[in-house]
């Protein structure tokens, strides 16, 4: 599962309302959520933040809070 599909879990997020609010089909929040080689769009992070009533901001620093900037 990718970072954004254990998000949306932990949310609780229903993906049927999330599609129908975003107009991105529940086959690619499928791919979004199950596989890592699928990469998020930001304009699809920012619409499905909205939809789920949660700061893009917040739910860009949940999702990618791993990355770090490489040593000197």
């Amino acid at each position: 599962m990718t970072s954004l599909g254990l998000y949306l879990t932990k949310k609780s997020v229903n993906r049927a309302m999330v599609s129908r609010r975003t107009g991105i089909s529940q086959a690619r929040l499928s791919q979004l959520s199950s596989n890592e080689s699928t990469k998020l769009r930001a304009d699809e992070l920012y619409l499905i933040a909205l939809a789920i009533d949660i700061s893009p901001g917040e739910m860009f620093e949940e999702i990618f809070k791993d990355l770090k900037l490489e040593e000197d």
